[in-house]
């Protein structure tokens, strides 16, 4: 029981890190109206483990307040990161079932933060673009770092993940 819960807060700190190290690594990409932010590709995480909700929310939260963003930007961005990783989560077994095709997976992130970041900008950073225009850019962004940089993540965990997110994996 101790060791599942060790290795539980191991993966979801280690994913918080690597977030946090990709967003503030590109945060000339990572932050405004138009952007691809690089660090949302970990939200296919939730696939293989529970313990990346947790790191992916702790993990956009740092990144936001290492990058400089306002409060609003960090409790919202981060609450439409948490949203999507639960979805994901939920949404595993669809991704198992079809043939192990994760597509379902990536869409509950690219809707979250679709929907919630451009009210962000409008009223946290007064972006004076038409919201639409704004859940145009920003969903673009999300499709590429969640939907293709996610699937592709994923192909490359898929082989691998039993030995990377089972309990055997150095316990």
């Amino acid at each position: 029981m101790k060791d599942k819960k060790v290795l539980f807060l191991t993966q979801a700190a280690m994913i918080a890190a690597i977030y946090v190290v990709l967003t503030y690594l590109f945060a000339a990409f990572s932050f405004g109206e138009i952007q691809v932010r690089l660090s949302e590709a970990l939200t296919i995480l939730p696939v293989f483990t529970p313990a990346a909700i947790p790191g992916l929310f702790v993990g956009c939260l740092v990144g936001n307040i290492l990058g400089g963003a306002i409060l609003p930007d960090i409790l919202f961005g981060s609450l439409a990161t948490l949203i999507g990783a639960w979805g994901t989560w939920k949404l595993r077994t669809l991704a198992v079932t079809r043939h192990h095709i994760p597509f379902y997976a990536v869409l509950p992130p690219i809707a979250a933060n679709t929907v919630i970041v451009p009210f962000v900008l409008r009223f946290g950073y007064g972006v004076n673009l038409p919201i639409p225009l704004m859940m145009l850019t920003v969903g673009i962004g999300e499709i590429i770092s969640c939907g293709l940089l996610g699937l592709l993540l994923h192909s490359g965990l898929k082989t691998y993940s039993t030995r990377i997110f089972s309990r055997e994996a150095g316990l």
